[in-house]
């Protein structure tokens, strides 16, 4: 693709062919760049996302936050069937005044039973207004499958529940806010399909929130289930957001810091070890892949992209961002979109969907275009609406909790049969209430003027690659049966209302057939550096692996942010590199003194790849003890070189007087 189309006035400049990233930057300060790096970056301040090139290309995926205007279409071959839903009874009207039944044309209304035959005849929804958990395909649930606690059981009033919901808004647990995740409602459920992981899958987490240009609530834990005890499990969380604040002036705020967005989650996830592994950003779409250190090494090919399809292709209120990499060999494509709002936009968004899969290309033997990818996760504002029915009718099968008499009328499982675009596009069943659109600050549904009927705007579907036969792109043979998905959680937390929009989330079991577990790089680290000659390092590169003379070690916390979040480096510039590569030997840089940290703790040291602009080896934390500042220790060794001096002096002249010399008061 000609890299002239990949320009943007979101992105600036982009740096010239000859350029070079620098190491990052320590927590709280200006980004510290080595000789000659030339990143095209103002200094981030307060620990921000650090500068590197911004492209969507490997020499600069990692913060790229710009992307090209892109135009045409391309229709995709067609579409998978939606899953069927249980068998549905006829909705039965709430009395006088309730409204009528889609099924006939006019008002039509039906005997109201008594409330206890009333519940025995309503299906419940198997989810919670926080919490579904669902394992397997996207398949009717089984009917030994527990109920979980429904919207008719949290009005109720049960147990450990808040009283009946005021009218027109959906209740939620007596529990403080952000304390509610998928492990609570397996409490209640004890055969739950979420609560066990399957043995050794790779777990993902994907998140969409369509933030309606707020700002960042205080807490986001339960958003990202990080007080389950899940997040130990999880290996790697997508997280996707719309309508991030794009004002000029935050957008010149955002290009100098961190956006306040980004900032929030690195500071919530990094505790938890999780590190930014990639992001980009187009107006208000951003979406931040974040990922344990420990798989680092193993996440390579990482480039982003993104699409403009606001006003024709101009502007990127409306598009899809994405980031690829390869995880242990696998090709994974996480898309996060912003399609057109509107009932009757649906034509349009197909169009909109198929310019994005069409214009987005990547770089490499395999895998250049999205759906090319091995599993490809799609998800965002993606703004279909509910066909057919009034608004009373939708309200009224919310507060029944009889979703599935709304899943038939959705556009998007409408679309999931009759679009070509979307074939083999799974997504788990609807089992929380739609998402959109509510009154900021509250769980009501739009009480405005304008009386937006609710929809599920906000969805995460998944696709793997079918099997293929004969030789791909580039003469590599396609990989078939690599991989399987299980869906373990899909949900919406109704907990957050800074936004009309409540975020969704997903958990994903992804089982590899195979794995490639041996990174380009080992490095080799003594347990505990205590002196500074104990901070020497040697590492051996892999066959094959593309080193660079702008390769450099450097030097973390436990619990840093990202690749820039360092605190010192050493650039892997052995003077036996070559050799040491051909030969598959051990070479060797030491940290100097004024590079060694100035603080106990655990520390980890990363190689990073400037080819690959990834991590592309990491050692296990080892302890790093308090070393004196270098201006301290020179100070110390020049006031014992006076003493020894002086000393000296004093028994040189002492050889050379007959009598020892007596002070003047002493005689």
């Amino acid at each position: 693709m000609d890299p002239a189309r990949r320009g943007s006035a979101d992105r600036g400049s982009a740096p010239g062919a000859g350029s070079r990233p620098g190491p990052p930057r320590g927590p709280g300060s200006a980004v510290r760049l080595p000789p000659d790096a030339g990143v095209s970056a103002a200094p981030f301040l307060g620990g921000g996302v650090p500068g590197g090139r911004r492209s969507s290309r490997p020499d600069g995926h990692g913060f790229g936050n710009g992307c090209p205007r892109r135009a045409g279409t391309e229709e995709r071959p067609q579409a998978h069937t939606p899953p069927e839903g249980l068998p549905l009874p006829a909705l039965l009207s709430p009395g006088p005044g309730g409204p009528p039944s889609p099924a006939a044309p006019g008002r039509v209304t039906f005997p109201a039973p008594a409330p206890s035959e009333r519940r025995e005849m309503l299906p419940k929804a198997e989810s919670s207004d926080h919490i579904a958990a669902w394992a397997g395909p996207a398949v009717p649930r089984a009917p030994t499958l527990p109920k979980a606690v429904s919207s008719e059981f949290l009005a109720g009033g049960w147990a450990g529940l808040s009283p009946r919901a005021e009218p027109g808004e959906l209740p939620v647990l007596s529990r403080p806010l952000g304390r509610l995740g998928p492990s609570d409602v397996c409490d209640l459920l004890p055969d739950c399909p979420g609560r066990a992981p399957e043995d050794g899958a790779f777990r993902i987490t994907v998140v969409t929130w369509n933030v309606g240009t707020a700002m960042p609530p205080n807490d986001v834990t339960s958003l990202l289930h990080l007080n389950t005890g899940e997040t130990n499990d999880v290996d790697m969380i997508a997280i996707g957001l719309q309508e991030v604040n794009s004002k000029i002036n935050k957008r010149l705020k955002d290009a100098l810091f961190t956006d306040q967005w980004s900032e929030l989650f690195m500071d919530v996830l990094s505790p938890f070890h999780f590190i930014l592994v990639s992001t980009v950003r187009m107006q208000g779409v951003i979406l931040l892949v974040f990922a344990k250190y420990y798989h680092l090494p193993f996440l390579q090919d990482i480039q982003t992209d993104c699409t403009r399809t606001g006003l024709g292709g101009y502007w990127g209120n409306k598009g899809g961002v994405s980031v690829r990499l390869s995880i242990f060999g696998h090709m994974v494509c996480f898309l996060n979109c912003h399609l057109p709002a509107h009932l009757e936009k649906a034509e349009q968004r197909k169009e909109d969907f198929a310019t994005i899969l069409h214009m987005q290309q990547f770089e490499g033997p395999v895998a250049n275009g999205i759906l090319d990818h091995d599993l490809v996760f799609w998800f965002g504002d993606l703004n279909f609406r509910i066909e057919s029915l009034d608004i009373c009718f939708v309200k009224y099968a919310i507060d029944s909790n009889v979703l599935s008499q709304l899943w038939e009328k959705d556009q998007l499982n409408i679309a999931k049969s009759t679009w070509p675009v979307l074939r083999g596009f799974q997504e788990g069943p609807l089992n929380f209430p739609p998402t959109f659109k509510f009154d900021v600050g509250t769980n009501k549904y739009d009480s405005s003027a304008k009386k937006r009927k609710p929809a599920w705007t906000d969805r995460i579907l998944w696709k793997i690659k079918p099997p293929s036969k004969g030789l791909g792109t580039g003469g590599h043979r396609p990989s078939q049966g690599v991989l399987s998905v299980s869906q373990l959680c899909y949900c919406s937390h109704m907990e957050y209302t800074v936004s009309d929009h409540k975020p969704v989330a997903a958990i994903f079991a992804v089982q590899f057939a195979s794995k490639v577990d041996k990174p380009l790089v080992e490095i080799y680290v003594a347990d505990e550096w205590s002196r500074p000659e104990q901070a020497v390092v040697r590492y051996k590169m892999a066959v094959g692996f593309h080193r660079s003379s702008w390769d450099w070690i450097g030097l973390y916390r436990v619990g840093f942010r990202h690749p820039k979040d360092y605190v010192s480096y050493v650039w892997a510039r052995s003077d036996d590199g070559e050799r040491c590569l051909e030969k598959q030997l051990c070479a060797q840089v030491m940290f100097s003194e004024e590079a060694l940290p100035k603080g106990n703790g655990e520390y980890i040291l990363g190689y990073y790849s400037n080819t690959s602009s990834s991590i592309a080896g990491v050692t296990e934390p080892f302890q790093g003890c308090r070393f004196p500042y270098p201006g301290q220790r020179r100070a110390a060794a020049l006031q014992t070189a006076q003493a020894a001096a002086q000393k000296r002096m004093t028994v040189h002249l002492s050889s050379w007087l007959p009598n020892p010399v007596v002070p003047a008061r002493a005689r």
